[in-house]
């Protein structure tokens, strides 16, 4: 487990920028010489991501688990590894029509807390969105219809948007650690796009309308003055390079390049797996080294790990020598709500002690 290895990756980069703040007391403009809480995270995660390690990152991890709901200090990835994931993942999804809770009934004013509390015991935080529909208003997965393809002649429908994307991004803007200073955080909007299970998604717009869609979102970020997001573009699964970069919406708008593959059927899916990731994210990898930005495996996991070495015979061996910032699985669901949908171990589950083994010997970082 490299939690330690997590804080010497840090201090050199906070020592460095310690550095450029006292170099930049030496001109007329060293506030705007100083780097802004994104600038810092893409450094860090850069830094990792060039050393072999990597931050291991689990949705809703201290929301709940496979059989408890907001438990001060639980986590299903702690009570096994004995430390919180590296990277904690959350979504925003209902933040839109002005929820107090979010599409699997997690508080905002709980996220905001959680956010804060991993940022200050050294991990990170990422970000999703799952928007409803803005026509039909069913949830993300409704396609009975295509808002890409009505924005621009849809004023009505554009102004409703707009204004869902001003309240995702004052949540993000109001993010802040115990001295009042924006947490850095990082955000997929709009993710797995090049499948069709969102509205959002290959077959409900043209690739034009979905890069208008996330300069649409990145105008309404910065209209406010949002400083703190480190943006991810995150397509799916079996992709050409020519077809990931077909809705890339271009290096001015993307810090992150990731990708979100899952296994599926079981053992008889690893090959396939395995397949996937060598078949898309090296060539992920190299893009981002030739356009400065950072790569990351975004999502993945295998639902129900009933392969019980997973972690390690699969996960690790898939990625291994493969300079990525960070891997996120999805949630542990409750089992008396979602039976088998969860993709860490808990404390007695057959995987268990492959997951011990994996947060030790991967270069997995992990948190206390």
């Amino acid at each position: 487990m490299h939690c330690e290895s997590c804080i010497k990756h840090i201090v050199p980069i906070a020592a460095s920028l310690a550095l450029m703040a006292c170099g930049s007391s030496k001109t007329e403009n060293k506030e705007a010489q100083a780097p802004t809480p994104a600038q810092t995270l893409i450094e860090r995660l850069d830094s990792v991501s060039r050393t072999g390690h990597f931050y291991f990152g689990h949705h809703d991890d201290t929301a709940y688990g496979h059989t408890w709901r907001y438990v001060d200090g639980a986590s299903d990835v702690k009570a096994v590894t004995g430390a919180y994931p590296g990277l904690m993942s959350w979504d925003l999804g209902l933040i839109e029509v002005d929820s107090a809770k979010n599409l699997d009934g997690v508080p905002f004013e709980f996220i905001a807390s959680q956010i804060a509390a991993q940022d200050a015991r050294g991990g990170i935080n990422a970000i999703s969105w799952h928007p409803i529909n803005p026509v039909s208003r069913g949830n993300s997965w409704d396609v009975s219809t295509a808002p890409l393809s009505m924005l621009e002649s849809d004023k009505a429908l554009s102004d409703t948007l707009d204004a869902w994307i001003s309240r995702a991004a004052g949540f993000i803007a109001s993010l802040k650690d115990a001295d009042g200073n924006p947490i850095p955080v990082i955000f997929r909007p709009w993710h797995e796009n090049s499948g069709s299970w969102f509205w959002w998604g290959k077959e409900h717009g043209t690739s034009a309308q979905y890069i208008d869609l996330w300069k649409r979102t990145r105008s309404g970020f910065d209209k406010i003055g949002v400083n703190n997001v480190v943006w991810a573009y995150s397509p799916d699964k079996d992709l050409t390079p020519e077809e990931y970069f077909s809705t890339y919406p271009g290096d001015e708008y993307v810090d992150i390049l990731g990708t979100d593959i899952y296994q599926f059927d079981g053992e008889e899916g690893t090959a396939q797996y395995v397949d996937r990731i060598k078949s898309q994210l090296p060539f992920v990898v190299d893009e981002a080294r030739k356009r400065g930005k950072v790569a990351a495996f975004t999502e993945t996991g295998l639902e129900g790990l009933e392969i019980d070495d997973w972690y390690t015979r699969v996960l690790q061996s898939a990625i291994k020598d493969l300079p990525i910032a960070y891997v996120c699985v999805w949630r542990n669901a409750i089992e008396s709500e979602k039976p088998n949908h969860f993709y860490v171990p808990y404390p007695g589950h057959p995987a268990e002690a492959d997951f011990k083994k994996f947060a030790e010997s991967s270069g997995a970082i992990f948190v206390k």
